[in-house]
């Protein structure tokens, strides 16, 4: 695994940051997946903090994050066997398990669902903040720490750029002391996250009915768990829980982006560059040849780990070049680039004919 950068948040910065959340402020955090926007998950006055701050519909559930060890029993009424399971061959990791939630947990984690999606983040800096948070007997509800809709950030810069702080704000560069404007009391350094996408989502709160559901690709495949339960989960139906990150529209930047087959790039490059229209281009086994006609690039890994890392950051660079258009190259369809391929579906929802919008104009 890829280590944190040199640059992460010390012991003091980490009870700084604990102090905050026991007081209900919010603190954005680094995980192996990507930074996520924190809140005491017991106090819904600091998760509704979460959803000012993002601007997050209120019908859209957060996760819990837990310390390594924590006790689900605490957070669930049923933790199945098979979920028992894929917690110990999967957590700490990128693995979200939607459980039955323990009536004592206020609703706010949940957006009024009687299930809670529970998650145990393998990030060194993150596991510190959770053991630190309420002697590691917490929990910190925590989407991505963007605003709702945008491209997760995969870095404390990232944070910063999107909620318009500077580095002198960040409490985490003032010995700890909490910023003194925005909805932000602090940003953890934990260098560049590891996966770069967010965490596979499994719903085991039916297990008896419908078996496991993945309701969210990621990092862990579906046949990785198969491999752990014995049971491949099925696609999400129309009675799922509503889990995170799922709406059709999402991990968009501003500027529209569209997909394209390798085969189709050189026609339609040449086509937007004869009208004046400026292309960001994210590939990831282009010609140079083909790339030089494009604005702005960026290329990424051919394997979809490598890819996966490199994504979110890819899409936030090329929104920042002026272009009017994001043009990506359609990655490989197999079962490695799920993940992958689910984040861009979302990013491109909306964008549908804006390449014949553009030549047209």
């Amino acid at each position: 695994m890829k280590q944190p950068a040199a640059s992460v948040a010390s012991a003091a910065d980490i009870a700084a940051a604990s102090a905050i959340l026991e007081e209900g402020g919010l603190v954005a955090f680094p995980t192996e997946t990507v930074y996520g926007l924190g809140a005491d998950a017991e106090n819904p006055a600091a998760v509704a903090r979460i959803y000012e701050a993002k601007g997050r519909p209120h019908d859209h559930p957060v996760i819990v994050h837990v310390a390594p060890g924590a006790d689900l029993d605490h957070w669930t009424t049923d933790v199945p066997e098979a979920a028992r399971q894929l917690v110990q061959a999967f957590w700490p990791g990128p693995l979200t398990l939607i459980l039955k939630r323990n009536p004592d947990i206020p609703d706010a984690v949940s957006a009024g669902q009687d299930t809670v999606g529970m998650r145990c983040p393998s990030h060194p800096v993150a596991i510190a903040l959770l053991q630190a948070f309420k002697g590691g007997k917490g929990g910190v509800a925590a989407p991505s720490a963007n605003k709702f809709g945008n491209v997760s950030p995969t870095t404390a810069q990232h944070v910063r750029d999107e909620f318009g702080m500077d580095a002198h704000d960040d409490g985490a560069l003032n010995g700890g002391e909490a910023c003194s404007a925005g909805p932000l009391g602090m940003v953890l350094e934990g260098g560049s996250s590891e996966v770069g996408i967010e965490s596979t989502i499994v719903d085991m709160s039916r297990l008896a009915t419908h078996g496991p559901v993945l309701l969210r690709p990621g990092h862990i495949s579906a046949q990785q768990i198969a491999d752990v339960i014995g049971m491949l989960p099925a696609a999400p139906d129309q009675a799922a829980p509503r889990a995170s990150g799922t709406l059709e529209s999402h991990y968009a930047p501003r500027t529209p982006v569209t997909m394209l087959a390798a085969g189709a790039l050189a026609e339609t490059l040449g086509k937007l560059h004869a009208k004046g229209i400026k292309v960001a281009l994210i590939g990831h086994a282009l010609p140079s040849a083909l790339t030089g006609a494009a604005h702005a690039q960026r290329m990424l890994p051919a394997d979809a780990a490598g890819y996966a890392y490199g994504l979110y950051a890819a899409l936030r660079d090329m929104d920042q070049t002026g272009a009017g258009l994001i043009l990506v190259e359609t990655p490989p369809q197999d079962a490695a680039w799920l993940g992958v391929n689910d984040r861009l579906r979302r990013s491109v929802f909306g964008s549908a004919g804006v390449i014949e919008t553009l030549l047209q104009s």
